[in-house]
């Protein structure tokens, strides 16, 4: 029975492991789009949802996995000499999935960083643009204005 559960365990971690892979291909094609000239705002909202369905079947595999751990870690503790060939694997693809995870948190930081700095870019544009169109503006204000002149000599007598 507990061999069953191993190898259930086994293979939500092969399966968070392939999950893990796809995030880190989508972080690989989110940094290709951020560093580009011009960004698609689109094809970048893409990425993101596609990366967020991914992050919540990882959390869904994580919740499967501590929920059936907890239900036979009594067991396997009193049995470790019993399972240690499983267990053994078990804690490689444990280390695996955590070198990822490692490498996806990096990814994200790198991502976040580019990220804000293009938007920070853009606000700067925004702001030059806004000051651009005020200057503009107020010159039209004054150059319209500056036609109607008022009467040099006017006579005061009603």
């Amino acid at each position: 029975m507990i061999e069953s559960y191993l190898d259930i365990l086994e293979e939500s971690l092969r399966k968070k492991s392939v999950v893990l892979d796809e995030i880190i291909e989508y972080n690989n094609a989110q940094e290709c789009l951020l560093k580009q000239e011009k960004i698609s705002l689109e094809d970048l909202d893409e990425n993101m949802n596609q990366k967020d369905i991914l992050v919540q079947r990882v959390t869904e595999l994580d919740e499967g996995f501590e929920t059936l751990f907890e239900r036979i870690r009594e067991q396997l503790q009193a049995n470790r000499d019993l399972y240690r060939e499983q267990i053994g694997r078990l804690q490689g693809l444990i280390a695996q999935v955590t070198e990822k995870s490692v490498s996806v948190q990096a990814q994200e930081a790198r991502n976040k960083k580019l990220i804000e700095d293009y938007f920070a870019a853009e606000r700067g544009q925004l702001r030059q643009g806004i000051k651009a169109s005020k200057a503009a503006y107020g010159y039209y204000k004054s150059m319209s204005n500056s036609n109607a002149l008022p009467p040099q000599f006017m006579d005061q007598k009603k």
